[in-house]
């Protein structure tokens, strides 16, 4: 049971950015769990986990008098983690649905704004080297489909049309969908292919569309420096990992006027409910408009 977290803890600090202590925190409210679960000897994998077996644990937690707050962050682990497993496609239904902590107040996702993101694509053009190319490439189309890091470097180069705008995703589970793109990314897109991936390929056959220094596959880690790199670079003081960048396209589709479904389609998700957290957001956008724009709002 101890090797899904493992792999949970790891999209955790790859995808997500989490730090160090946050990912400790993580870890032991799950090891936590498998340790009652193992001397409970009630269930040998989470696919066979039911919500008594969980409304039990939060039972004893009380017990063992943890505070509301620390007794919210395991629950909001333990949360978490399933709606992992429902995603990579190894558990079916999910037996945290109705498990509730207390209320502490709810943290949102962090977006760029968009002046911000316009930095962060113009920040690869110092480089003028191949290596600047690619990084324009790669963060043109990370902010113009919103996918997940783990997607954008697994994809091919044949996953990319560039005369109808789209590129074939596969996203966790497997599941394949097709992204559209704009033409500012289909015109980027097209210079690195044509150029500056060329330079880095070499003689080598390599069929991925993002390459390293040596034409290999650039890797999750990689990318994430070169993240990091460019958010210095554009003056950025936020922290900015590759899920702040897909935060923010979702949050500015729906600015502009996209449906919460069209929004849940692009990203892949499975329940409406992972981005309807999305939402929050975009009220208080709503909320500054009307009280800049009705002529009684003060």
């Amino acid at each position: 049971m101890k090797e899904q977290i493992n792999a949970f803890l790891h999209y955790l600090g790859v995808e997500k950015g989490f730090s160090g202590n946050t990912i400790a925190a993580y870890r032991n409210d799950l090891y936590s769990l498998a340790e009652y679960l193992r001397k409970g000897g009630r269930h040998s994998s989470w696919q066979d986990l039911g919500s008594d077996t969980l409304a039990d644990y939060v039972v004893d937690l009380q017990n063992r008098g943890y505070s509301p707050t620390t007794l919210a962050r395991k629950i909001a682990s333990v949360k978490s983690f399933f709606a992992f497993l429902v995603e990579e496609g190894i558990v079916v239904v999910n037996p945290t649905e109705e498990l509730r902590a207390p209320r502490i107040g709810r943290t949102l996702p962090k977006a760029l704004s968009e002046e911000e993101v316009e930095r962060l694509l113009r920040a690869p053009a110092q480089l003028q080297t191949p290596e600047g190319e690619r990084d324009r490439a790669m963060l043109e189309l990370l902010y113009a489909t919103g996918m997940r890091v783990s997607e954008l470097v697994s994809l091919d180069l044949d996953d990319v049309n560039l005369d109808q705008g789209f590129v074939r995703c596969r996203g966790k589970g497997d599941k394949e969908r097709l992204l559209p793109f704009h033409e500012d990314a289909s015109e980027t897109l097209q210079e690195y292919i044509e150029d500056a991936r060329v330079t880095l390929k070499g003689p080598r056959k390599e069929r991925a569309l993002f390459l390293n220094r040596w034409g290999d596959r650039l890797t999750r880690q990689g990318f994430w420096l070169i993240l990091k790199e460019h958010a210095a670079d554009a003056g950025i003081t936020t922290p900015v990992t590759p899920h702040t960048i897909r935060h923010s396209y979702a949050t500015h589709m729906l600015r502009g006027g996209a449906s919460l479904r069209q929004v849940q389609e692009f990203l892949g998700h499975a329940s409406i409910s992972t981005t309807q957290v999305y939402t929050h957001l975009t009220d208080d956008h709503l909320k500054d408009e009307y009280e800049r724009t009705h002529p009684r709002a003060s």
